[in-house]
């Protein structure tokens, strides 16, 4: 009954506001901030004349409010209207603490979907363009003491297939496997205050064998500035590092002795507080935390630390009933990686969601390994291709430092790049695989998710929802042979012209078996692949039959399977969408367990 209480327990604090101490960002954390979730005012504005009519002055009472960080289509936002809304304004009044007099002022937005525009009392504060990612504003000269005006207006067309959208679907209601829309600010919004140089990001770049290197990006350089890194285990000091700053650029390397790896059954972690200084002040001070390990592959597996290990991945949409994409509550994210880890997976393969970063960093506390996708458009041109790579590049930049992360996934199912057979697109598929190798030469990269492979992929992925164990026993019989084919799935496994380059093949999605428990409350036109089974048994006398055919299939490394939770009308869910399991959790261990 353990999954009882702890369900309970997260279902009821997921029915109260995001906890103030929660700080949005783990990896990158000041010691004076203040957090703005919370109720702000807020409009439609269906005929976009808020800027024409300089809403932006703070002048303008909107006449609605809404709890951020949520979006107005879910029910937590207290709007709940899935509609199409194209434009939407929020604002809000602030007090910045005395304390931070004679400090930089820094607003941050963890991810507003997908063009915003700030002002502070009416002056332009910045703009950003991508819905997943972070941005941030210095904000100190357009402060003004007492009460400060912050407005944003968010841009989110609903039916334009050229921008990053996920499973966000471009048509009025949810069908199929996409769901209902987030637009405007889906993260939180935070306050910070810093000195008057101060640090961007610090990339970490750990070694098994304990040596760590740092590069920090600085803003507002000082000549006489110094970089420190000041790494902890628990109350002790190990090791520290010290650069001068060369302009905007610092570096610095340290070495752990004996150093304890970060593992899915021991993730270890190391504190680190990252410095600048100048003449002996301290202009910025951070708070983060890293950890040792190394991921390749080696000997035909996916090895952690050297020795191997074989993926059972979960697929996990991140959705929530009445949330959508935020998280309601740490303890959500808990509870989900808990019982995750209680069914007998080591990680989750994040499924066209750049997830929030709370839930990355219990990943890392929790030992729960990451597949991390980036969220797709449909549809391919020129445009795409500039705003995707932007914003890819800064979920990279943003994720970098998280040890639960072994592998990055730009594109899945060919999204995005719908005819591979033409040259520009595999031109597409094929940079996103290197650049992101240029980026970070330490992960996996899979190029295509699924199928239709080029010769650039470090994993051969493939989806199958085969219905029966004997079907997908008899289908990859001879995987992995010498000269036998690789098997094609709802597409080519390979592009034509393209041969398997010989990387492991992982079974990357399959199963999505759809049951509904007596009682479960589920949209009318629910679906799952291969129907829905009408009991229990059914359902697990099939899951079983793939568990065992997957097992005596000696070439797959590792599996993922669809999925964690129902989704809206999608229930291929191993837990119904309010996080009720459907079977017993030592059942799922028990398969699991089969698979080494």
């Amino acid at each position: 009954m353990r999954w009882l209480i702890t369900l309970a327990a997260a279902l009821s604090l997921a029915a109260q506001e995001i906890p103030r101490s929660e700080y949005p960002q783990p990896q990158f954390q000041r010691e004076q901030w203040l957090n703005l979730n919370g109720r702000w005012d807020f409009e439609f504005d269906d005929g976009n004349a808020g800027i024409e009519e300089g809403w932006f002055t703070g002048t303008r009472k909107f006449s609605r409010n809404i709890l951020v960080p949520f979006c107005f289509e879910s029910a937590k936002s207290g709007i709940g209207d899935t509609s199409f809304h194209p434009w939407v304004w929020y604002q809000r009044a602030i007090d910045i603490p005395g304390a931070w007099k004679g400090r930089r002022v820094l607003l941050h937005f963890g991810a507003v979907d997908y063009r915003a525009q700030v002002w502070v009392n009416g002056r332009m504060a910045g703009a950003h363009e991508g819905g997943h990612v972070p941005f941030r504003s210095d904000i100190t000269p357009l402060l003004k003491a007492g009460a400060n005006i912050i407005t944003v207006r968010a841009e989110d067309p609903p039916t334009d297939r050229y921008i990053p959208r996920g499973k966000q679907y471009w048509e009025p209601k949810s069908r199929g496997i996409f769901y209902t829309r987030t637009t405007g600010i889906w993260q939180p919004v935070w306050l910070e205050a810093t000195g008057e140089s101060y640090l961007e990001r610090v990339r970490v770049t750990p070694m098994n064998d304990g040596s760590v290197r740092f590069e920090a990006d600085i803003q507002r350089p000082r000549e006489d500035s110094e970089f420190h890194a000041t790494i902890r285990s628990g109350s002790n000091v190990v090791a520290g590092a010290m650069s001068v700053n060369d302009g905007t650029r610092a570096t610095a390397s340290a070495f752990v002795r004996n150093a304890k790896l970060w593992s899915i059954q021991t993730p270890n972690l190391y504190d680190v507080i990252f410095e600048l200084r100048s003449g002996g002040r301290v202009l910025d001070r951070v708070h983060s935390y890293f950890g040792f390990r190394s991921i390749a592959v080696e000997g035909g597996r996916v090895a952690i630390n050297g020795r191997p290990v074989y993926l059972k991945f979960v697929l996990d949409q991140g959705y929530w009933p009445e949330s959508t994409l935020t998280p309601p509550s740490d303890d959500a994210i808990q509870y989900d990686i808990r019982l995750a880890k209680e069914m007998g997976f080591n990680g989750a393969r994040k499924h066209q969601k750049l997830e929030d970063p709370r839930f990355l960093y219990w990943a890392d506390k929790m030992g729960f390994l990451v597949s991390s996708e980036m969220a797709n458009a449909y549809l391919y041109d020129e445009g795409y291709v500039e705003r995707f790579t932007r914003e890819w590049i800064e979920a990279l930049n943003r994720d970098y430092n998280h040890p639960s992360i072994i592998m990055w996934v730009p594109i899945n199912e060919s999204w995005g790049t719908p005819n591979l057979r033409e040259p520009r697109q595999q031109a597409h598929l094929k940079a996103l695989y290197t650049l992101t190798k240029s980026l970070d030469p330490v992960r996996l990269v899979i190029d295509n998710d699924g199928w239709e492979h080029t010769d650039m992929t470090d994993l051969f992925a493939t989806h199958d929802y085969i219905a029966r164990g004997d079907l997908l026993e008899s289908k990859y019989k001879d995987l992995g042979r010498p000269g036998a084919p690789v098997p094609n799935v709802s597409r080519l496994s390979l592009i034509p012209g393209y041969a398997y380059n010989g990387t492991p093949f992982y079974l990357s999605e399959f199963g999505g078996i759809a049951y509904i428990p007596a009682g479960a409350k589920v949209p009318a036109e629910s679906w799952g692949y291969s129907g829905v089974e009408k009991t229990q048994d059914a359902a697990l006398k099939r899951l079983t039959g793939l568990y065992e055919a997957i097992a005596s299939t000696p070439a797959f490394i590792g599996i993922c399977y669809t999925q964690l939770t129902d989704v809206e009308q999608e229930v291929n869910g191993l837990l119904t969408f309010d996080r009720k399991p459907k079977f017993d959790v030592g059942h799922i261990r028990a398969l699991n367990e089969k698979l080494r």
